[in-house]
């Protein structure tokens, strides 16, 4: 593969995901819309976050995938977060506090910025990366789907109906590979890696107690 070029399968797989993306963005947005006296100081589903958290997370997640993508049109490499994990942090401190209809908004302007962004990209921007918060390179052709990856499980987590079970089938057969893949990443114990091989293997039962680290 040359900086100027793009296979085309791969540049199939990164539409449907954006689009994946926009369905995803527009059928949290109509459920967030549906709440009568939306609560964003309400307990999420993950633990020490509220829904305004979630939202806010959300929101800046957009932010900072747009930013990356403007930068590698440019040829610059950056960091998704300006001001690193800390700044990653305080930022969605200070933004879940806000009222309701502050952070909803934000979230769909942030949005509108990320669906913008996509649509005025040359496909040179699909071979370059930005930086994880951890400093490994974030490869912009990536973006879609973990943007599509986020949409979908947050909405899950803000407790508000939508669960694991309504995700679309697209987005499952679509992201489960990308998941798999990292699974490794994820257990820490040797044993219990080769516990999951020998059960993909078919040589042992399904492991239970496997602990696996934040994805």
């Amino acid at each position: 593969m040359t900086e100027n070029r793009f296979a085309r399968s791969e540049t199939a797989d990164m539409e449907r995901a954006i689009t994946g993306s926009r369905a995803a963005t527009a059928r949290m947005l109509a459920a967030l819309e549906a709440v009568d006296g939306l609560d964003v100081t309400r307990e999420s589903q993950l633990p020490g976050w509220t829904v305004g958290h979630v939202l806010t997370h959300l929101a800046r997640n957009a932010d900072s995938f747009a930013w990356i993508l403007r930068s590698a049109s440019k040829g610059k490499v950056v960091a998704q977060y300006p001001d690193g994990v800390a700044g990653r942090g305080r930022d969605i401190a200070e933004g879940a506090v806000r009222p309701a209809g502050t952070i909803v908004k934000d979230l769909r302007d942030s949005a509108a910025r990320l669906d913008a962004t996509w649509l005025d990209l040359p496909e040179v921007v699909w071979l370059r990366s930005g930086l994880r918060t951890d400093g490994s390179p974030l490869p912009c052709r990536l973006l879609p789907v973990s943007r599509w990856r986020e949409v979908e499980v947050h909405h899950a987590d803000l407790g508000l109906g939508y669960g694991v079970s309504d995700w679309p089938e697209d987005f499952v057969n679509f992201d489960l590979p990308h998941a798999l893949d990292r699974l490794p990443t994820m257990i820490e114990d040797a044993s219990q890696k080769t516990a999951l091989l020998a059960w993909v293997y078919g040589r042992a039962g399904l492991p239970s107690g496997i602990e696996l680290g934040p994805f």
